[in-house]
């Protein structure tokens, strides 16, 4: 049985041994409800098709455009068997409603690192996809970068109170980072960006080291809204 949550998905759950990310175009507000809409009656006609899956969140970009997916698998061998067996016809259902879907990619992570506050309760209204990308020379120092970054985060003395967390994904492609940022809303984003400083931090000596590490390729920024989640029932 497969049911829909309003919850959001726990990005440091040790099960979820293989977090992937994809993006879908769409092109209008209009299709990116249609779109969410039968991506969540087709799964919700057929059982839940693996237990190596242990979720399905889709997004809205506040591009108007684009979707965001992210599932939890246990392993990248449960996702080849969810090929083979069970994609195709969830992908013919959906695009039978929405045609002309534009499947950008899809991604394929490993959680590294988190920032939370223990005690940070609060809902994000807003998540934040940061993905970051190396050259190849560069591509040992990925954890290191991301360790540069964490510290960062965490002494920074005057942290905007809108963020509430960062997640650190290294990609299996040897070269890319994600970060899965969760904050209390866009505008809260926005603020932090317009804030003295490049970017998300003051002007200190950590954030220009993180900024300008060397092999840094290339940086993207997206925001999405949480739209619809898919879970075992």
């Amino acid at each position: 049985m497969t049911r829909r949550t309003d919850a959001y998905p726990d990005l440091t759950r040790p099960e979820a041994g293989a977090p992937f990310f994809s993006t879908w175009s769409v092109g209008t507000p209009l299709r990116q409800r249609q779109t969410v809409e039968a991506i969540g009656a087709t799964w919700e006609r057929r059982p839940w098709p693996s237990d190596g899956l242990l979720g399905y969140y889709v997004y809205t970009g506040h591009d108007a455009s684009t979707l965001l997916h992210h599932s939890q698998w246990r392993s990248e061998q449960a996702y080849e068997a969810f090929v083979k067996t069970h994609r195709q016809e969830r992908v013919d259902e959906i695009d039978t409603v929405v045609p002309g879907i534009e499947r950008l990619r899809l991604d394929r992570y490993r959680h590294y690192r988190s920032v939370r506050r223990p005690d940070d309760t609060r809902v994000p209204g807003c998540i934040v996809i940061v993905e970051i990308e190396f050259e190849e020379s560069a591509a040992d120092s990925r954890r290191a970068w991301v360790d540069a970054a964490v510290e960062a985060l965490e002494s920074e003395p005057d942290p905007h109170p809108g963020g509430i967390s960062g997640h650190f994904h290294l990609g299996t492609d040897g070269n890319r980072v994600l970060n899965y940022a969760e904050w209390e809303s866009a505008q809260a984003h926005i603020d932090a960006l317009a804030a003295p400083g490049d970017g998300i931090g003051s002007a200190r000596e950590q954030w220009e080291r993180v900024q300008t590490w060397p092999g840094l390729k290339s940086s993207t920024v997206s925001r999405y809204e949480y739209a619809l989640g898919l879970i075992p029932g």
